[in-house]
């Protein structure tokens, strides 16, 4: 019996579908995707363990370069505009401009002298990102105002705190996380720490990188 062969044809894949479920993900992930803002220092950070995250806002970081700079990270915009307003009172700096204070709160972590915020305020990301153009905050105990024998990093602090609790944080207090280089020396963290801790800020966060598996 002779035997019957079947027609071949080719299969093809509607993939329309497919491309369009790509697009919206794509899509999805780029709209809900927050950038990395650039920073002036880069810490490389100790390795832990330690899985838990910072919180976005209402948080302030203090970074500690490998030269034992100090930089000031305030998270929140709102946050960062009364701050500002408080140092422009309390170092009576000539005042702020609406559109300064905006772009103060937009910005990425500064380490200047008070007295140069501005003019880093009115350069742009990739100027005052370069280095040597920000020298870091001043944290020995040098007066800057008459009467006053507070550095400004404890001023910057303390601005921070008050200015959380003007903007109706009464019932929580101001987070804050303290950012050191795996090579610097303790001496410069424990500036830090004393700091806080002479403004009765006994809880704080130190940032780590995550350790690998096989570390």
């Amino acid at each position: 019996m002779a035997k019957i062969k079947m027609s071949k044809k080719a299969a093809s894949i509607d993939m329309t579908a497919m491309c369009d479920v790509a697009f919206l993900l794509l899509t999805f992930f780029i709209l809900t995707a927050t950038a990395k803002v650039p920073e002036p220092i880069t810490v490389d950070t100790p390795s832990s363990t330690v899985k838990d995250k910072l919180p976005e806002t209402d948080l302030v970081v203090i970074s500690v370069s490998s030269q034992g700079n100090m930089f000031v990270d305030i998270k929140g915009r709102e946050l960062r505009k009364k701050t500002l307003e408080i140092m422009e009172q309390k170092y009576n700096l000539p005042p702020f401009t609406q559109d300064e204070k905006d772009q103060f709160a937009l910005m990425e972590s500064f380490g200047v002298p008070v007295e140069g915020i501005r003019s880093i305020i009115k350069m742009k990301s990739s100027e005052r990102n370069r280095v040597g153009v920000q020298t870091g905050v001043p944290y020995d105990t040098i007066p800057h105002v008459e009467g006053d024998t507070k550095n400004q990093l404890y001023e910057w602090i303390y601005a921070a705190r008050q200015a959380y609790i003007d903007l109706g944080n009464t019932k929580k207090e101001l987070n804050f996380a303290v950012k050191g280089d795996a090579k610097l020396q303790y001496p410069k963290i424990k500036n830090v720490m004393d700091i806080l801790q002479e403004q009765k800020i006994n809880t704080f966060d130190l940032v780590t990188g995550l350790r690998g598996a096989n570390y």
